[in-house]
């Protein structure tokens, strides 16, 4: 067993978990990272992940974006958003210009976006143990113990904090799931016109579709049952563009090709309790949500963040205690709860296929439009989180 205690364990240095290391870099701290990737090892495949304004704001502070913006490709802002269910009456419109923003928000390259993080974390000199898988996690009153696979005996510190994976290796925590017995399909999309930074968020009886801009086309999310996604898969491209145009009707048109189809099965998985004895899961450790409204990866920014600000207030040796602990799962909690809410409550509306929930989802969102108040909360909601 290691005799090093270190102030703060990060397992995974992904997007989340860099993040953490990278706003504690400064904090005279010992900090590990733990990652099972190999040493300088990026995705295989591309994605696209949505980014808030808010997320954009982290990542300047943490001196990674500019690089990030620099990768040609790597980001394309989104500056509108058209809001719209199929089948009945009802649109929303939220516009960067109206907050005074040059962004809602961006659709970034994963890729680009952890080489980013990666140089960020060799240029602070934190330690990051790659090939390192962990088998557990957990914690005494005195310290957090974090093995690791193929090793004799645990690592050692004050705090432990999981994000990378499930979190269902942590002691003390359980996770919650809500299958929605929905797929998604993601996919890359163009049209005769580019799309000039407007994002499309179509809710229809089988589920939501999404057209986010990237570059000169769009990244497609579209949601429906795990039948009707695999007959989606199926279908030559033509075929899939017609059902694609009908199920924006004229709210976007031209679609002319279709690249890169793929699959993921959706749910929601949550860890009622984000904190136990010595350790913390952030991220999707914490909470797994559905892709609606792009949350998730922002929610868990701001949990590495927000504890982040928590350990550097904290004594050193208060790291990891259970009043600092406390701490952090109140300061969370709201915003957490109202992320899981705002996209669970949102599919339970607008994912309906009931005719009797038409009007009511029309009459929400001509509200929503008419009504500026409203919608300024509920766009800083989504670019910011919920805050008492």
């Amino acid at each position: 067993m290691s005799t090093v205690l270190h102030d703060v364990i990060v397992v995974g240095a992904g997007p989340v978990g860099a993040s953490l290391a990278l706003a504690l870099a400064d904090a005279d701290l010992d900090i590990v990272v733990l990652d099972a990737r190999p040493e300088s090892g990026l995705p295989g495949s591309d994605r696209s992940i949505a980014l808030s304004h808010g997320a954009r704001l982290i990542f300047e502070r943490l001196q990674v974006w500019a690089e990030l913006a620099r990768t040609p490709g790597a980001v394309t802002p989104i500056t509108d958003i058209d809001i719209s269910q199929a089948g009945g009456f009802g649109t929303a419109g939220l516009h960067a210009r109206d907050h005074h923003l040059p962004a809602l928000g961006y659709v970034v390259s994963y890729s680009a976006l952890q080489a980013a993080l990666d140089t960020a974390l060799t240029r602070a000199r934190i330690p990051v143990r790659y090939g390192a898988t962990v088998a557990h996690a957990g914690g005494t009153p005195a310290y957090a113990g974090v093995n690791v696979a193929g090793e004799s005996g645990p690592l050692l510190g004050r705090l432990a904090v999981i994000a990378d994976g499930s979190g269902a290796h942590v002691a003390g925590l359980s996770r919650r799931r809500h299958d929605y017995e929905q797929t998604a399909l993601v996919a890359k999309v163009w049209c005769r016109q580019p799309p000039h930074g407007l994002a499309y968020e179509r809710f229809t009886p089988d589920g939501p579709v999404a057209l986010l801009p990237e570059n000169d086309h769009y990244a497609l999310v579209w949601t429906g049952s795990p039948a009707a996604v695999q007959a989606l898969l199926a279908t030559d491209d033509a075929s899939f563009l017609a059902r694609l145009a009908l199920r924006f009707g004229g709210r976007r048109t031209g679609f002319t090709a279709i690249a890169q189809r793929r699959s993921f099965p959706l749910a929601l998985e949550v860890a009622p309790s984000t904190v136990s004895t010595r350790c913390a899961v952030i991220g999707n450790a914490a909470q797994a949500l559905h892709p609606v409204a792009g949350q998730g990866f922002n929610l868990g920014l701001r949990d590495a963040y927000e504890l982040a600000r928590i350990v550097i207030d904290t004594p050193v040796e208060s790291i990891g205690n259970p009043s600092m602990l406390a701490r952090y799962a109140r300061h969370r909690r709201w915003d957490r709860w109202a992320g899981v809410a705002l996209t669970h409550g949102l599919l339970g509306l607008f994912g309906n296929a009931s005719p009797w929930l038409r009007w009511p989802r029309g009459i929400a969102l001509a509200m929503l439009d008419a009504m500026p108040p409203a919608k300024h909360m509920f766009t800083h909601a989504m670019l910011f989180g919920a805050h008492l």
